[in-house]
């Protein structure tokens, strides 16, 4: 093997691992005593919100003209992010319940 072929590979193994993409990642919320938490989420495109919900009755995760996710009692419900933006959600089911998720690209 020539000398010069050594220096090549850390460069080669460098640009490999700037070039992998990103696990996606599960954020978990948790619902109790009517309250998400956390109540600002950062995610990026891809990743998964898992909603878990403690409380002895259902929720949604509801965006106003998108996405609405129904999380029974004691149970959990998740949806994986498709697009980058800031989206504000509630429970349709108890309004006063808020969240909000950055969704980067």
């Amino acid at each position: 093997m020539k000398a010069g072929a050594l220096i090549h590979l850390p460069w080669v193994a460098a640009l490999t691992l700037m070039a992998a993409p990103a696990a996606a990642a599960t954020i978990e919320v948790t619902i109790d005593k009517l309250v998400f938490s956390p109540a600002t989420v950062e995610a990026k495109v891809g990743d998964t919100i898992e909603w878990v919900n403690m409380d002895v009755f259902a929720h949604t995760a509801t965006v106003k003209g998108g996405w609405e996710v129904m999380i029974p009692p004691k149970k959990s419900a998740s949806l994986t992010l498709k697009a980058a933006g800031t989206v504000d959600y509630f429970c349709r089911f108890h309004p006063n319940m808020k969240g909000h998720v950055n969704v980067a690209p």
